[in-house]
């Protein structure tokens, strides 16, 4: 029986890889619904190839362009975020991929959870924004959370049945700007950022690796995926992104996941978890990498970092502050409304004027979400004055 897989931002960089595994693997699993938020162009030629049940466009503007694109094909084809939400809920589905970006993402995991269905979480904001909820959820509903992230995929191949973790050590690459000074770091560009040396990647995600915002969130993203404490986990810089992350026990031995930086591997083993089947493509050359080399991340140049470990061990809704400030800061660096160091600086002013609600529910991230991204717009609109 093929599993039908739901996919949550099929026209982004994860979810055109996650398509590129069902595609090498046509007897073990079927597209039954896709979804993106503006790209209708890419979405028709994936419904065409790929024949999903259903099909979401979350701009509700592009509606009408995409049904008549598909006016000749077999599919459903609906439109805004209610519809999003929903479709996750469709009986025959068996995985959903979160691989939207963003807060946008919470919403349909939580609604894929509650319908039972595994999640294969490559959406790292849901559990930065929501991780105890998303957890008693999940348990709750006994739905699965399977990682996609390449460190959380690295972390997760690692675990030992009944060994306790010491600590999770996650690797970074360091990004473009690894070995910028400060006052290099006050004149990058948005151009210069979006070069990261080692994964392509969406455009958001991508300035997050360049400030260490993305390695902040998947701090928090461990703490709630493998219920370990912000003590116990380590950041570490590793510039050749072999090792994707590393599990130290309480035997102080270390177990690390190795392999070529390709996110079609922890896509494909989220789905096809427990077992592993063939995946196409580079496979690990030792021969090339003669030196591996770590360092300690520097939270002086790049302070979200820092500021992604206060807000997990304040905890409340300051993780969800953090989150909405942070793309709100990098919609602004996109467009050249801020520089690259201030984005910190909003976010760390963001953080201490947005209302702390220490056990928030699912009402209190809606509105802390919208609070924030008013108080940090004004402050980018402002100059931080």
């Amino acid at each position: 029986m093929k599993k039908q897989i739901a996919i949550l931002g099929s026209t982004g960089s994860i979810g055109t890889q996650a398509l590129q595994v069902i595609e090498e693997h046509p007897d073990l699993y079927e597209v039954y619904a896709l979804t993106a938020n503006n790209k209708v162009d890419l979405l028709v030629e994936q419904v065409r190839k790929f024949h999903p049940e259903a099909v979401v466009i979350a701009n509700e503007d592009k509606y009408p362009q995409l049904k008549e694109a598909l006016s000749g094909e077999p599919v459903k084809v609906y439109a805004g975020t209610d519809a999003l939400a929903q479709i996750v809920e469709s009986e025959p589905i068996d995985i959903v991929l979160t691989a939207m970006v963003g807060y946008a993402g919470l919403r349909p995991t939580m609604n894929a959870i509650k319908a039972g269905k595994t999640i294969a979480l490559a959406n790292k904001e849901t559990l930065v924004v929501a991780g105890e909820l998303i957890n008693r959820l999940a348990n709750e509903y006994h739905a699965p959370i399977l990682p996609v992230d390449s460190e959380h995929s690295a972390v997760f191949q690692c675990l030992e049945m009944n060994n306790p973790v010491h600590k999770v050590i996650l690797t970074a690459s360091g990004g473009p700007f690894r070995t910028y000074t400060m006052e290099q770091l006050q004149t990058v560009t948005k151009e210069q950022a979006l070069k990261h040396p080692n994964w392509h990647m969406g455009a958001k995600i991508t300035i997050d690796s360049a400030s260490m915002m993305n390695k902040g969130f998947e701090v928090m993203e461990a703490k709630w995926l493998f219920g370990v404490r912000p003590d116990q986990i380590e950041v570490v810089v590793h510039p050749q992104s072999v090792i994707h992350s590393m599990v130290e026990f309480e035997d102080g031995a270390v177990k690390a996941q190795l392999g070529v930086p390709d996110m079609r591997l922890p896509i494909q083993y989220a789905f096809s978890y427990p077992k592993r089947v063939h995946l196409s493509g580079e496979r690990l050359d030792f021969s090339r990498y003669n030196t591996l080399t770590f360092e300690k991340p520097d939270t002086d140049r790049f302070r979200n970092l820092a500021l992604a470990y206060e807000a997990l061990h304040k905890g409340g809704n300051m993780p969800c502050i953090v989150n909405a400030a942070n793309e709100v800061v990098v919609a602004a660096f996109l467009k050249d409304q801020i520089s690259f160091l201030g984005m910190s600086d909003v976010i760390e002013k963001a953080m201490s004027h947005v209302s702390f609600i220490q056990t928030p529910d699912y009402t209190d991230y809606v509105e802390t979400d919208a609070e924030t991204r008013r108080i940090a717009a004004e402050l980018v609109i402002n100059g931080m004055k």
